[in-house]
């Protein structure tokens, strides 16, 4: 008798579930805390349109976008967004160049952040997030190219240079997102390097232009080294309550909302700041409104979700299929970790005040769709992962 030839065995590709309904929950968390926060100021300025629903309606829309290309990216390879890694790069440099230089830069509470059409006012696009997505495709492309010769002097300056032009262009008009960006290349960079004690040396050389930009504010912006708003921004930090009706001002009101709270908050709803006191709520201070709506118990909570979803992303990354998906998904786990750690922050004046948005949960079209993009990233990594027999 001819024995039966064995049927080939369908791989079983893994994916993560468990990072898709946290970030589900997330985005729907945001989209309750948008509404609760913003409604009082969109019921008054947008009474003839949406309503009090203004802010939710449309962050949902960008959302929706966003979620469907979420699951798009997600299902394809991500070893074939290697053939994109430069032309993403050299856009986003392109178009960080256009937003500062030519009329495209829409400019916004004395800012030049957004890409729009010229002479309209009519915004597009923060082109800051995109840097975000290109700069992590295009590093874990270098590094994983380079990876033989990672710690060589040469190979560190070269992904200096290339790490520069984008962090430059995007922080003159941006800080928080250009301290992210650098941020990013820094840890990528340390999970592949083999020498570690060169972070160690980099930290403490960090701290120390830290204190001598806090003690000695007024030297560097005479030598151009800071902008007068800047230093102000340092002096508010040490001592809000010195500026009570100026740039101490959205701190210390966040910060009532924070202490007003209480364990389990006043109400979800039932915050009494976002009633103009703290300027848009929905955006950078929408923390302190979850602080005093929910309290530290809710507020703790959100934290433990987000470590939660670090934590997939380690898991991830650990078991991707080669280097080049590990180190994307330690971007993406970079970018969520930093810019969380900022935002909580500034909100408590643990730094000084830069302007950053919460993930998932602030307001702003352009974060939830490159947020989601990088998501959709993460989890075509996820679904590449083979279960062992």
């Amino acid at each position: 008798m001819v024995p039966k030839r064995k049927r080939h065995e369908k791989v079983r590709r893994y994916y993560d579930y468990s990072l898709l309904v946290t970030i589900v929950f997330l985005c729907c968390f945001g989209l309750i805390m948008i509404y609760s926060s913003s409604s009082y100021i969109a019921a008054l300025e947008y009474a003839e349109s949406d309503g009090a629903a203004h802010y939710m309606i449309r962050q949902a829309q960008a959302l929706a976008l966003g979620f469907v290309g979420m699951i798009i990216i997600s299902k394809i390879d991500y070893h074939f967004y290697k053939h994109f890694a430069i032309l993403g790069y050299v856009t986003s440099v392109v178009i960080m160049i256009l937003v500062n230089y030519t009329p495209f830069g829409i400019e916004r509470n004395g800012s030049r952040r957004w890409f729009g059409i010229p002479g309209t006012n009519q915004s597009l696009f923060q082109p800051a997030e995109l840097v975000k997505v290109a700069l992590i495709l295009a590093l874990a492309c270098a590094i994983n190219y380079l990876i033989k010769w990672i710690d060589k002097w040469r190979v560190v300056v070269l992904l200096l240079v290339m790490v520069a032009p984008p962090t430059y262009l995007v922080i003159t008009n941006n800080l928080s997102s250009g301290i992210i960006i650098f941020g990013i290349a820094c840890v990528m960079y340390f999970v592949a390097s083999r020498k570690k004690m060169r972070f160690a040396v980099a930290l403490a050389a960090l701290a120390a232009v830290v204190i001598l930009f806090v003690e000695f504010g007024d030297k560097m912006v005479e030598l151009g080294i800071l902008e007068s708003y800047q230093l102000e921004r340092i002096y508010v930090w040490q001592d809000p309550s010195a500026y009570p009706l100026d740039g101490g001002y959205q701190v210390l009101q966040g910060l009532y909302a924070i202490g007003s709270g209480g364990l389990f908050g006043k109400g979800l709803g039932n915050s009494l700041q976002k009633l103009g006191f703290v300027p848009e709520a929905q955006n950078d201070m929408i923390f302190s409104i979850i602080c005093e709506e929910l309290g530290l118990f809710g507020a703790g909570c959100l934290i433990l979700l987000f470590i939660f979803m670090i934590w997939r992303f380690m898991v991830i990354a650990q078991n991707a299929p080669d280097l080049f998906g590990g180190l994307l998904v330690v971007g993406i786990m970079a970018h969520i970790a930093i810019q969380v750690i900022l935002n909580i922050a500034v909100v408590t004046n643990t730094i000084p005040n830069t302007g950053i948005t919460l993930p998932f949960i602030s307001y702003g079209g352009s974060s939830i769709v490159f947020l989601m993009a990088e998501m959709g990233l993460a989890l075509s990594v996820s679904n590449q992962i083979t279960y062992e027999k």
